[in-house]
């Protein structure tokens, strides 16, 4: 049995369990992997390191490590899911389908309901869960976990809304039937940077639409995703409804491509990058899946003259820096008018100094964590020297922090060209390229060029302009003198090369229905 060593540093007391609901108890004798101790002193029920299929905790026959990304220190180790457990998990998703989908849309709501409650009184140390594994800032995990939690709570209430459709076609004894109906089980996958709500926002679509999952976390990020599977089983959530399996980044490929090949999944929903997309995509052509895939994003966020500078920089500020820049739809470059462009550049780099703090997410007043590991700060560091070398200017930052590690320093640079590695590719880091430019249609054509497009940020005070550049961005997403956009009430997704499918809102659940179409004659 694995054993878990999270820094005790950070104990304290522990609050009261929630109400165990319907938790089915393990069997006599039933060993686990759980941490020896965590941070704020968490409920060992929380804390698992096996995989979770059928309503039970399973062990692998290896695991892997799991670090924390502020200190390098092992948190744990996890079941390290390979071929064999991720079929079984398939298997155990399918069996319980056949039940699942017949389940009153009133009860669905209800069990998920009761997954939102439990989240909401475990969201402290889920909370700390994220920080532990992810190195997000603690204000920012807590962030995390109210808005996963509200997916759940979105759609268990849209669960009651899958309406269908009567016709009445040209022929007076016939009727057209549209009925919505679950496609099956549902394959997702989901990444580090946001280890919860990118969990609850596909599976509480597939839930609520009638839908079994299995769920592969990220390798660096595995503990949240058993977390939320210990409170679905406390919230009564059937077995084999929710089923997750770790695995390692050795045997991620593996796994991915069981998951897009067994006859016996239906669909498939990826957040990611845009090339491990593509493979995810060519497997499951194979079988013609239904495919969700939310991938790699470039964002543009363009301040015109016309727009307010301090508005334009604390949108910069939230957009860019959260979670260390590490996200799908933070600003990745910025395309500046002439006319403000010195005075934005200024009033950012003073916004930054000001505002921003780098440390260990658990210290009180850290604004930006660690990247996620060493492979990221070379990426970062990457894209500031052929920014430099190309001409660039640091206006601030720019190097590996001292702290050491996976830290970066929060950096603005200034006389940056379009032919610049960090205009042409996905960041994902604390690195804010500034890049000038005269005329809208320069910025648009700039914003555009991109093969991919998911999120697109831009200020302007002219009513006009706001029309025009909304329309004529190539994004899935704008955001409109706002540099944070995501909402569950609102469509998330992209165009082009960042994926297929939208999440969330009322659209999210169609992604796990299919519509059926009943003639019924003889009237």
């Amino acid at each position: 049995m694995a054993t878990c060593f999270l820094l005790r540093s950070f104990r304290a007391a522990r609050p009261a369990l929630p109400p165990p609901g319907r938790l089915r108890p393990e069997p006599a004798g039933a060993q686990r992997r759980s941490y020896a101790g965590g941070p704020a002193g968490l409920h060992a029920d929380l804390l698992r390191g096996d995989s979770f299929v059928g309503g039970r905790w399973l062990p692998a026959p290896a695991t892997f490590p799991v670090y924390d990304p502020a200190s390098g220190a092992k948190l744990g180790a996890v079941a390290d899911c390979g071929v064999p457990e991720a079929r079984a998990a398939v298997r155990a998703a399918y069996d319980a389908f056949g039940s699942w989908k017949g389940v009153s849309v009133k009860e669905r709501s209800s069990l998920l309901r009761k997954w939102y409650d439990l989240m909401i009184q475990n969201k402290d140390d889920l909370a700390k869960i994220i920080t532990a594994e992810s190195g997000k800032p603690l204000k920012e995990a807590q962030g995390e976990i109210l808005y996963s939690a509200l997916f759940l709570e979105w759609f268990s209430e849209e669960a009651r809304r899958i309406y269908g459709d009567v016709i009445y076609t040209s022929a007076k004894d016939k009727r057209g039937l549209v009925l919505k109906q679950p496609v099956g089980v549902a394959a997702v996958i989901t990444p580090w940077n946001f280890p919860s709500a990118m969990i609850t926002r596909k599976v509480g679509a597939a839930l609520a639409a009638g839908c079994t999952v299995v769920v592969k976390p990220a390798e660096d990020t595995p503990y949240s995703a058993l977390a939320l599977a210990q409170l679905a089983n406390q919230a009564g959530i059937p077995p084999g409804v929710y089923n997750v399996i770790p695995c390692s980044r050795t045997k991620a490929k593996e796994v991915g491509e069981v998951l897009c090949t067994d006859p016996l999944v239906s669909k498939i929903s990826f957040t990611g990058s845009t090339a491990t997309g593509k493979v995810l995509l060519h497997h499951a052509a194979s079988s013609v899946k239904r495919v969700s895939m939310e991938l790699g994003g470039l964002a543009p966020f363009i301040v015109f003259d016309s727009a307010n500078v301090d508005q334009a920089v604390a949108g910069a500020m939230a957009s860019k820096f959260r979670n260390a820049g590490q996200t799908c739809v933070c600003a990745n470059r910025f395309l500046v008018q002439r006319g403000i462009h010195d005075s934005f550049v200024t009033k950012f780099a003073e916004a930054m100094k000001k505002s921003l703090r780098v440390g260990n997410g658990f210290e009180e007043g850290t604004t930006q964590g660690p990247l996620i590991n060493e492979k990221a700060v070379e990426k970062v560091e990457k894209h500031v020297n052929d920014a430099v070398a190309k001409g660039a200017t640091v206006v601030t930052g720019g190097k590996r922090h001292q702290s050491g590690g996976n830290f970066f320093e929060p950096t603005l640079l200034s006389n940056v060209t379009g032919d610049m590695l960090c205009i042409t590719e996905e960041t994902f880091g604390p690195l804010a390229p500034v890049l000038k430019f005269d005329k809208e249609e320069e910025a648009v054509a700039i914003a555009n060029a991109a093969e991919v497009g998911l999120a697109g940020y831009f200020y302007s005070q002219d009513p006009a302009q706001i029309w025009r550049v909304a329309e004529q961005l190539e994004v899935g997403m704008v955001g409109v003198n706002e540099g944070l956009i995501s909402s569950v009430e609102c469509p998330f997704g992209g165009v082009k090369q960042s994926g297929l499918g939208r999440e969330g809102s009322k659209y999210g659940i169609d992604e796990y229905l299919e519509v059926k179409y009943v003639c019924y004659g003889g009237l």
